[in-house]
């Protein structure tokens, strides 16, 4: 009886894998073209007789308000020039990103038709850490001095919790996040599981068009840190449930469990120091995991699927 069950254990595996394998093949079949417009590079080596030119080519990346003679001082400066010189040392090869955007961007075209490709530009930002990636209907734009390394020199002043992802392996991961904003549609949020749920869907969203990354990359949390969520997620889930959390509209927990931090505040001392930040995330992921293995539910629909739906659909159970 055990072998057989076994047997069948591996038969739904490899049917699984093999379903799988056939829906990836399909996607890359869709073979996107996309090309990288260095803007960065372009900016980095303008003179002033070719501003104007640069101007009419890229009009969106000068703000009226700022006369030629700012941007020629900007290139000039010897901040911007250390800048220019980090991103480009860092980004002389440009080839391994650009597969992965257009991975992002098959899997995008697969699951929803609509979606038309954008200009994705290169830039530097100042190290705007907090608008890494931009993105409309037509154009990406992506900071690329966000994404130094998480221990360069110019993140010295930013919270190591934020600096370790300020690195180029999360430069897919971050424009996935950006387009999961955009489709994702929920009502006002007004409990902690609207906020869990709300970064449940992004994680998701995550899982189906970037599934070459890892799960820790698509969290934003190091191997230890997915490793400990993973090995206390029967606990969190009772701490959670027994606290009666879950539809407190108490604004203090998004602090605690939803928003980027060292650490979540269980004001546990045993508990606090190892755990990592946005547990309240993760948990919302593995509730919404839990709905679309349980309900027949496309990308898209669970995407405006409301709180309420999803969680009482999900028959969510914690690992133990």
């Amino acid at each position: 009886m055990k072998n057989l069950l076994l047997c069948l254990i591996i038969l739904m595996i490899t049917i699984s894998c093999k379903d799988e394998n056939t829906l990836e093949t399909e996607i890359a079949n869709i073979n996107i073209d996309i090309k990288i417009e260095r803007f960065d590079l372009l900016f980095a080596k303008t003179i002033p007789e070719n501003l104007p030119k640069l101007k009419k080519a890229y009009p969106f990346m000068f703000s009226e308000k700022y006369k030629d003679s700012f941007w020629i001082a900007k290139i000039a400066d010897t901040l911007q020039v250390q800048l220019f010189e980090a991103v480009k040392n860092e980004f002389k090869d440009f080839d391994e990103t650009a597969l992965e955007i257009k991975s992002l961007f098959n899997h995008l075209k697969y699951y929803f038709p609509e979606f038309d490709p954008p200009r994705v530009i290169t830039t530097t930002s100042d190290v705007d850490y907090r608008n890494r990636v931009i993105i409309t209907d037509t154009i990406a734009i992506l900071a690329l001095d966000a994404y130094l390394g998480s221990e360069h020199e110019f993140y010295g002043g930013i919270p190591k919790y934020i600096s370790k992802n300020l690195k180029k392996e999360q430069i897919t991961v971050d424009l996935a996040e950006a387009y999961a904003k955009k489709y994702i549609f929920q009502g006002q949020h007004k409990t902690l599981l609207d906020e869990m749920i709300y970064f449940g869907k992004q994680l998701y969203f995550k899982d189906v068009v970037i599934p070459f990354k890892t799960e820790a990359e698509r969290i934003g949390y190091t191997k230890g840190q997915l490793d400990w969520a993973i090995a206390n997620e029967s606990y969190i889930w009772r701490y959670f449930v027994e606290r009666e959390l879950l539809f407190s509209t108490d604004s203090k927990l998004l602090g605690r469990f939803i928003n980027p931090a060292p650490f979540s505040k269980f004001y546990l001392e045993e508990i606090d120091t190892d755990s990592p930040g946005r547990l309240g995330q993760y948990i919302g992921w593995q509730i919404v995991k839990a709905y679309m293995e349980q309900n027949d539910v496309t990308l898209k629909d669970m995407l405006i699927t409301s709180t309420e739906d999803i969680f009482n659909n999900s028959k969510f159970k914690p690992r133990k």
